[in-house]
């Protein structure tokens, strides 16, 4: 058995083991202005925003036969800059559904949002659905960042656009 060695304050560093650290406060992270060794890991936080909208779109039809998604007329997806196969998230205004799925092209200029698969029994044609894309962005991004969105209006036209140019 071996003895356990008895420590008095006096042999301690000064100021105990442990290091006295004042955190950065959230000014000093979101900007990168941090002292000390451990600013070059701090980063600032990853939120999610609104990156696109696609507002009031008619649903032009609803396939249950096809494998899944939601096809969206390509010129509509572009003025939004919303990418073929990305995740959206949209909301039926006709019934209250919400639902999380993946744009597909359409054919241009013809005004189709097309409820496919599973997505066909969420809502009919004739409906109306706010179809929304998010990204994450750094934080400090948030109190300035504007998405881009369309309104449409009669057989999907637009009707308003904000943030688009």
């Amino acid at each position: 058995m071996t003895a356990v060695r008895q420590v008095n304050a006096a042999h301690l560093p000064q100021g105990g083991f442990r290091r006295r650290f004042k955190a950065p406060n959230r000014e000093q992270i979101l900007t990168g202005r941090t002292t000390g060794k451990l600013s070059a890991t701090l980063t600032p936080m990853q939120i999610h925003l609104l990156r696109s909208k696609i507002h009031r779109a008619l649903v032009t039809d609803a396939n249950v036969e096809y494998e899944g998604s939601l096809t969206i007329d390509h010129d509509l997806m572009e003025k939004v800059r919303m990418l073929p196969y990305e995740r959206v998230v949209c909301g039926n205004l006709a019934n209250g559904n919400r639902f999380e799925t993946y744009a597909i092209p359409g054919k241009r200029g013809t005004g189709d949002v097309v409820l496919n698969g599973a997505t066909a029994h969420l809502g009919q044609a004739g409906d109306r659905l706010t179809i929304m894309t998010f990204g994450v962005f750094d934080e400090k991004i948030g109190p300035t960042h504007q998405p881009r969105v369309i309104v449409l209006g009669e057989n999907n036209a637009i009707k308003e656009e904000r943030n688009i140019g």
